[in-house]
């Protein structure tokens, strides 16, 4: 018998729900967040992601079962359906009341990021637009993390595209494993359109220029910090570019969009750089 609590833990795309997840919480540390206000921020990002990886478990798991997805635990049987829709709509409800505390600024912010999550789920996937709902839910992301502070502030333009950029890679690379699947079930988003080569360069494009934004943004100094950043941003495009050309997509790479996103903060942290305005 399947152990339901992992079951539905792994319904909701555990991987990149804690990337985005530490993502979050890094760039709260780099603002300086009292450690309370900072576990808000966290609980209630991890929350946000949690309910759109079960929305999207639950709206899919027919459609996972008619091509025998092995990894999705509904479309297996493994965990009922229904409870996997009933945990999607008590994250988001739970999520949006842990984010009041942090103010009502943050508090619509992240009620549009997870909206662009949930629309993506139940449907602009299916579209031309597929990417928009990752552009504007990452790009958001920073923006929750300011405008949570006790003294609220909008991020700088350059970290809001950054965002957005970062967004779309993942959002690319994250399709690409699947195409064939979705081919099959009327799945039609952008990367599909484009096709496996070129929507797997824009992807890893959109990752060099997100780190460049993120070392070289206007008004920010260089430091050697952020020059390394950028280094190991560049390398992981071009590694990218170089598995998207040579061997069929797999998982890793939106493994390395995630992990660049990750360190892009990082450095950001460390290096002490000023995201607001």
């Amino acid at each position: 018998m399947a152990n339901k609590p992992l079951s539905l833990l792994l319904a909701s795309h555990p991987g990149p729900t804690a990337a985005v997840t530490v993502i979050a919480t890094g760039l709260g540390i780099g603002l300086g967040y009292p450690p309370a206000r900072l576990l808000v921020l966290a609980v209630a990002i991890l929350l946000g992601q949690l309910s759109i990886g079960w929305s999207n478990d639950w709206l899919d798991a027919a459609r996972d079962r008619s091509v025998l997805r092995a990894d999705k635990p509904a479309a297996r049987g493994d965990i009922p359906v229904h409870v996997v829709r009933a945990s999607a709509f008590v994250a988001v409800a739970t999520a949006l009341l842990a984010t009041v505390v942090l103010g009502w600024a943050a508090l619509a912010a992240h009620a549009v990021a997870i909206a662009g999550g949930w629309a993506y789920n139940l449907g602009l996937k299916r579209t031309a637009f597929s990417f928009v709902p990752f552009a504007v839910s990452f790009g958001l992301l920073p923006a929750i993390a300011t405008l949570g502070q006790e003294h609220p502030a909008w991020p700088a333009p350059w970290v809001l595209v950054a965002g957005a950029l970062l967004g779309v890679a993942a959002h690319i690379t994250n399709v690409l494993p699947d195409l064939a699947d979705d081919a099959r079930t009327g799945i039609s988003g952008m990367p599909h359109r484009l096709g496996a080569r070129r929507s797997g360069v824009l992807a890893f494009g959109c990752l060099a220029v997100a780190t460049a934004l993120v070392a070289f943004g206007p008004g920010l100094p260089v430091r050697p910090l952020l020059v390394a950043g950028l280094a190991i941003g560049l390398a992981a495009a071009v590694t990218g570019v170089v598995l998207v050309l040579r061997r069929s997509p797999t998982r890793l790479l939106m493994q390395l969009i995630m992990t660049c996103a990750i360190v892009d903060v990082a450095m950001l942290a460390l290096a002490g750089q000023s995201i607001t305005v």
